[in-house]
């Protein structure tokens, strides 16, 4: 009995780490993923020229369309000032790859899942990462939230 208990318990966790967190609200700056806060905080605050908010996935250009899936709470794109230092990012599939996953297996930020593993993100919006099996799959689940 104790290990179908425990065998439930560690399936609703892996599930509830997969579900989508709909107070991330995610933007874009040179097509790099970051979220609000992380462009709202007093780091980056200096570093932004301008900033457009698309309130769903239909409304965004197509520069942006590729970025649909994280459009759920809208998207915030922003340009930055040109005498900006470059800020830290990766491509998703290098957290597969710190893992001992296969680089093309799909990666959970707060939920949402990006299949394009060549997606470069923000290294200051990854708080945690931890490894979660998903439908069958193992695969790495970030959240952003420093809270």
């Amino acid at each position: 009995m104790k290990k179908i208990l425990y065998s439930f318990l560690l399936l609703s966790s892996a599930t509830l780490f997969a579900q989508k967190n709909t107070a991330t609200k995610f933007a874009v700056a040179n097509d790099i993923v970051g979220t609000v806060d992380m462009f709202n905080n007093n780091n980056y605050k200096g570093s932004v020229q301008s900033s457009k908010a698309y309130k769903s996935a239909t409304e965004l250009p197509q520069n942006l369309k590729k970025f649909d899936y994280l459009a759920d709470n809208g998207l915030v794109e922003y340009k930055l000032k040109s005498n900006q230092g470059v800020i830290d990012r990766m491509p998703v599939n290098e957290l597969n790859a710190q893992f001992g996953l296969p680089a093309d297996t799909p990666v959970l930020i707060d939920g949402y899942e990006f299949t394009n593993t060549k997606t470069l993100v923000y290294g200051d919006i990854i708080n945690n990462a931890q490894v979660i099996t998903s439908n069958g799959k193992k695969m790495v689940s970030v959240t952003t939230s420093r809270k």
